[in-house]
């Protein structure tokens, strides 16, 4: 992966002689014989969830994620399910990188924590990070959704994951959930949400599939390949993968989709170039998802799935914002989160006219 590293953060410096010993004896086979001695270690700075580190020996780049300090939702930052889904995935979805190992032990590191290989590539950030032409990007936007398309399609049964269904009822217990999560991160200036909930809860659908669902799908979780910049090498981030609701996880994609046009407040959470000329609308991205995979929705349908994403990123926000203004991180990028989730509001409460 093409993309910027820094020093590792004292707050989340881990010994990275110990992770070395410990891969020699526990790495998958054709890996243990080449990690020699102590790798150079340094920090993906992009994502505020789990925190990532590069591993660097002669001839090796492996990539170690483990969750971060502090309190966290229940059930979040599990190592061990992100790593297992990925390893399932690969034979039907290889557009996941190579696992190479799982630690449960916490006295390695202190974390629990697993090890990938770094996939060759550009990660799109705030900006692109290559030189496209406005048709290249569109051809590229199409790419990209074709990607959540396919994992959508994917056979669950064939590669296992049919285990992680719980049944009907996906979306009411997604509604559910999040708005727990959002009563666990409250914070003195969180605002009233109430409006909200209400009308998330009165006007969910059913479910209208199930499916596995990425969770997290956006431009800065794809590696762009690097023989051509319009197509995606991999998938990252697996964190909240499961079995899911399509329609929920393109809601839940498009709540970061800030187009060209959108307002001043909003263009300020920009987090991906989804602004470039090329790009597509939401309304194309709804249009285009619906005619590939045959989950078409009418637009008044959509609103639920938007405003459920744009809901479900504010809880998010929030309990990272609920991490810094608790102390349980000094990274002062974490700052802006509080203001986020009051923007966010405010959009939710544009759509549902509250």
């Amino acid at each position: 992966m093409t993309d910027e590293t820094t020093a590792v953060r004292e707050e989340d410096a881990v010994d990275a002689a110990s992770v070395a010993r410990w891969l020699r004896e526990h790495a998958a086979e054709g890996w243990r014989d080449r990690l020699d001695g102590t790798p150079a270690m340094r920090q993906f700075p992009g994502g505020a969830s789990n925190i990532t580190y590069l591993l660097t020996w002669p001839g090796v780049e492996l990539v170690l994620r483990r969750p971060p300090a502090g309190t966290k939702a229940r059930g979040a930052h599990d190592m061990g399910r992100e790593h297992r889904i990925q390893a399932a995935l690969a034979p039907a979805f290889p557009l996941v990188p190579e696992m190479v190992a799982h630690c449960e032990d916490t006295a390695v590191i202190g974390h629990e924590f697993y090890v990938m290989t770094r996939v060759d590539g550009v990660i799109p950030r705030r900006e692109l990070g290559v030189d496209l032409t406005e048709q290249q990007t569109a051809t590229l936007c199409g790419n990209v959704w074709d990607v959540l398309v396919q994992l959508h399609g994917v056979d669950l049964a064939a590669t296992g994951l049919d285990r992680l269904a719980r049944g009907e009822g996906y979306v009411a217990r997604q509604v559910a959930g999040w708005t727990t999560r959002l009563a666990g991160a409250r914070t003195d200036d969180l605002g009233d949400w109430s409006a909200i909930t209400s009308w998330l809860d009165r006007e969910q659908p059913a479910d209208v599939a199930s499916c596995l669902v990425h969770n997290d799908f956006r431009l800065d979780n794809l590696v762009l390949s690097p023989a051509d910049s319009t197509r995606v090498a991999a998938v990252l981030d697996w964190e909240m993968a499961t079995v899911g609701d399509p329609l929920m996880d393109l809601g839940g994609a498009l709540a970061y989709w800030v187009q060209d046009d959108d307002d001043e407040t909003f263009q300020r959470l920009r987090r991906q170039p989804s602004h470039l000329p090329g790009m597509w609308t939401r309304e194309q991205v709804v249009d285009y998802y619906g005619e590939r995979s045959g989950h078409a929705v009418s637009r008044d349908r959509w609103r639920f799935y938007e405003v459920f994403g744009l809901f479900r990123l504010a809880v998010i926000a929030q309990q990272i914002w609920y991490r810094y203004a608790n102390r349980q991180t000094t990274n002062e990028a974490y700052a802006a989160f509080g203001p986020v989730v009051g923007a966010l509001e405010q959009r939710c409460r544009r759509l549902v006219g509250a």
